[in-house]
């Protein structure tokens, strides 16, 4: 995930194929980058987020999350459907394709899309390329969190995440990356 050069306030969410070069762009809000990336880190936020709170609410009632498909791209942007079992049916539930990928991380369940979806929207890259992409992210001049060292930024996530101010969370995750 990565703040999107395209427009303001977006992230781009990349989704690799497994065993292959392709990748899958999505842009998606803030909001649902942070849901995203709290996930990815493991962070345990104070109080559960609204993701959290629907797996909670998910397994009360013994409802699983079996998969996610994003199944539609219409009009450039992508729609998706959870799958999920009760133990007695498998249904599918229509979701916005950032959600549904909040979802899965916390379920720890694939997602998957089709061949048509990869050739109208994907993008092939190799592995240097993607390695080259990464390096050739410049750093920004003003960056406020380039004097701190590594260990005063682990302190100020870990305080941000308590004070429930998962931006700047975020923010400062994508720069300890950034300098890994």
């Amino acid at each position: 995930m990565s703040y999107s050069q395209l427009q303001n306030g977006a992230y781009a969410l990349i989704l690799g194929e497994v065993d292959g070069k392709r990748r899958l762009p999505i842009v998606i809000g803030s909001f649902e980058a942070q849901a995203i990336a709290i996930a990815l880190e493991k962070m345990k936020p104070a109080r559960p987020l609204t993701h959290d709170l629907f797996k909670s609410f998910a397994e009360t009632f013994g409802v699983t999350l079996l998969e996610v498909v994003i199944n539609k791209f219409i009009e450039g942007v992508f729609h998706a459907v959870l799958v999920c079992d009760d133990g007695h049916n498998v249904v599918e539930i229509d979701s916005r394709t950032s959600d549904a990928v909040a979802l899965a991380l916390r379920f720890n369940c694939p997602i998957y899309t089709t061949e048509a979806i990869l050739k109208a929207a994907g993008v092939e890259m190799d592995a240097e390329a993607l390695e080259e992409e990464d390096e050739d992210n410049p750093q920004n001049e003003n960056n406020p969190w380039a004097s701190y060292t590594d260990e005063e930024l682990e302190e100020m996530m870990k305080k941000a995440i308590e004070d429930e101010e998962y931006e700047k969370a975020s923010q400062i995750r994508d720069e300890l990356k950034r300098r890994k």
